[in-house]
């Protein structure tokens, strides 16, 4: 009888054959099934996510381009914990309990109308911080809209599965409590004092009660190689705003001056870059590590706060970057430089930060190409301070994210497989 149980609780997968349209018990995904994949549903969901990074990005180059670059890095930053961590909250549990029934299927919907609703209060979000206000009313709604979508799936999940029950509880509890604070954040008339620190306590709810949960309450069935692919598709989609903030770059010079030069330098630089950059984020076996390393999942989920928000940064800048060929800019050549080296420096030092936290140990190799890199960054704001064309500028700091990728095809891939091996 306790084999049955067991085998009934971990499926290899949703029972579609035999219950197509009806509630599917949620007793949990077999975390070891060889051929789990993202489906069709949570594809169809970060659609929802490339409108969000669109808009935040887009916003947030507008902000630099006026000045405005404290409070627009501030109003950046707001929006990509929203949209990322309610995402992550998401792609954490459909790992685990995915059923793809009806029920399943309308919850799915509702986070994707909180995701549209969220995603349209951006504007005011940025309008509100540059006049030195908090007007996140719309996106507290559409984030509180999605959570309360997470609540009615762990609710489910925790009747259909007594093992996990007391951490899918938790959850409710936690996360769901913490969206009293954000209502009031966003509706209460409060000092800013009194705001901040309500404000950091929700954050500290959210994300430490996560990880206090995962950590001591029991960790959910979470398929290590589903999560990562999951992870990594969001990454392609962020990747995206940077191609959409290079593609606006070129149109500016275009429309200003017909193809020059500068025009082809930019077009190259873009598309080279954001392929750099892609090289070095897949060239880790996420999957593979996070099968063998159970317990730095939840660390290794946290760290793409900062992997996701850095790319989307760049692409930022990039448009940024289109502003000021445009002459529509209030940043001289050389701030307009920072904006695409600084959150490019923040993005290779945290994916050396995670590639550190999944393989431990110190490498002088890494060491060196991370220096590399910097001084490379270092190279390009340089040009833009000698009074170089902001193109040639770009063009050096597209060389930033090759370093690591000639690096990982000389040295690293050996590297890394003589680690797993020791695992």
């Amino acid at each position: 009888m306790a084999g049955a149980v067991i085998v009934s609780r971990m499926t290899s997968g949703p029972v579609r054959s035999l219950r197509p349209h009806r509630l599917v018990p949620m007793s949990g995904r077999n975390p070891q099934d060889a051929h789990r994949a993202a489906t069709p549903l949570e594809l169809l969901y970060d659609l929802t996510l490339v409108v969000a990074f669109s808009i935040a990005g887009s916003q947030f180059a507008h902000s630099l381009s006026a000045g405005h670059v404290w409070s627009g890095l501030l109003a950046f930053l707001f929006c990509m914990f929203a949209i990322i961590w309610a995402w992550m909250t998401y792609a954490w549990f459909a790992s685990a309990y995915d059923t793809d029934d009806w029920g399943f299927r309308i919850a799915t919907l509702v986070q994707m109308l909180g995701v549209t609703i969220l995603a349209l209060g951006i504007g005011d979000l940025f309008a509100g911080f540059d006049e030195g206000v908090l007007d996140n009313g719309v996106i507290v709604v559409g984030y509180v809209i999605m959570r309360l979508s997470m609540v009615s799936l762990w609710l489910r999940a925790a009747r259909d599965d007594p093992h996990h029950r007391s951490v899918l509880l938790g959850y409710v509890k936690v996360i769901g409590g913490a969206q009293i604070g954000w209502i009031i954040t966003a509706f209460v008339p409060l000092p800013i004092p009194l705001l901040l620190v309500l404000m950091a306590v929700l954050y500290a709810t959210e994300v430490g009660g996560s990880a206090f949960l995962e950590s001591r309450e029991g960790r959910l069935p979470i398929h290590a190689h589903h999560i990562a692919e999951r992870f990594g598709l969001l990454a392609i989609i962020t990747f995206g705003e940077v191609v959409l903030g290079t593609t606006t770059a070129v149109e500016a010079v275009t429309a200003e001056t017909g193809w020059t030069l500068d025009a082809g330098v930019l077009a190259f630089s873009g598309i080279t870059m954001v392929v750099g950059m892609w090289w070095v984020y897949f060239s880790i076996p996420y999957g593979e590590i996070l099968s063998r390393r159970r317990t730095l999942r939840v660390r290794w989920a946290y760290s793409h706060l900062a992997i996701y928000s850095a790319i989307a940064a760049v692409g930022a800048g990039l448009h940024a970057v289109a502003y000021y060929l445009e002459h529509h800019s209030e940043l001289d050549a050389v701030n307009t430089a920072l904006t695409v080296a600084i959150p490019l420096c923040a993005y290779v030092v945290a994916v050396y930060m995670l590639f550190h936290l999944l393989l431990p140990g110190r490498d002088a190799v890494h060491l060196w190409l991370i220096v590399g890199t910097i001084a490379c960054i270092a190279i390009g704001v340089v040009l833009a301070v000698a009074g170089a064309s902001i193109a040639w500028a770009v063009l050096v700091l597209t060389v930033a994210p090759w370093i690591s990728v000639i690096g990982y095809e000389v040295y690293g891939d050996g590297h890394i497989r003589r680690e797993l091996a020791k695992l």
